[in-house]
């Protein structure tokens, strides 16, 4: 539920937001601006209703101070004020004010204002998350395709076979602090999906089916996520693909046995990887 935080020396006002806004937002309440401060470093709101005028620091300047922070700019702010000249619009402008309700405040006109900011800011931060994915995509990419063949060439197979382990256990690791995975579930259909859904957030496009029998999966993927030409040039990282899969499968009760049948980096059309109940 999204949290809206309401700024307001006189308590009634506070009362009467929080009376229209109750039961569709998770409602926090700050008296003064200082506390409001204080209530946005310690609830990370996603938008704030600021009363304009209140005795010692006034919405004007918590206002400024929020839109200056790197960490706070982008939370939507309304500020709420029984001024109406059009000077004082202005100065709230200037300090970053994203809209403006007078008091006495209609329900209707709140509530959609709040609404249509709060979706604002979801698609922002998707946006942002979006952009955090991508940049993880490209940094496993680059880190990957340039040091695999670096590492490997002058290794013998036996070698070759621990450094691509640890390799492994990197990847994974990375993945598992960007992305919650839970495979708590001993369903083998759920830990296909996992496998699948873990590849798509590095960009792949990978599906997971599953037997009648429930018993064995397939995960497939005609988009690789490290990349067709750079999975040509290095076939390994086929492998860390498979050894992500087995990691994930062993994060979850019963046996589970992952099986390479196909891969784009030997030339195949797609990659196919078979999950079974041992």
């Amino acid at each position: 539920m999204p949290k809206i935080l309401i700024v307001d020396d006189e308590p009634i006002n506070v009362e009467l937001m929080e009376a229209h806004l109750a039961g569709e937002y998770n409602i926090l309440t700050a008296y003064n601006g200082e506390e409001a401060l204080e209530k946005v470093k310690s609830e990370h709101p996603d938008l704030i209703l600021l009363d304009i005028m209140m005795p010692g620091m006034d919405g004007y300047e918590v206002c400024r101070i929020l839109k200056n922070d790197p960490g706070t700019q982008f939370i939507p702010i309304v500020m709420v004020t029984a001024l109406s000249e059009r000077d004082d619009r202005i100065k709230g402008i200037e300090v970053g004010a994203d809209e403006f309700l007078t008091k006495p405040v209609d329900k209707v006109e709140l509530m959609s204002r709040v609404k249509s900011l709060i979706r604002v800011k979801h698609l922002h931060n998707r946006l942002v998350s979006e952009r955090d994915v991508l940049d993880v995509q490209n940094r496993i990419r680059s880190v990957l395709t340039a040091i695999i063949p670096i590492l490997l060439k002058p290794l013998p197979p036996e070698h070759k076979k621990i450094v691509i382990h640890q390799m492994t256990d990197m990847v994974e690791k990375t993945i598992l602090e960007i992305y919650p995975i839970d495979t708590g579930n001993t369903d083998i259909e759920c830990i296909g999906d996992v496998c699948a859904n873990v590849m798509n957030q590095l960009g792949a496009t990978f599906v997971s089916e599953s037997s009648e029998e429930g018993v064995v999966c397939t995960v497939k993927g005609t988009v690789c996520p490290w990349g067709a030409e750079e999975a040509r040039r290095n076939p390994i990282l086929c492998n860390l693909t498979r050894g992500i899969f087995s990691r994930i499968a062993a994060r979850a009760p019963g046996n589970r046995e992952v099986q390479v049948l196909k891969t784009i980096g030997n030339g195949d059309e797609c990659c196919l990887f078979k999950i079974d109940t041992v």
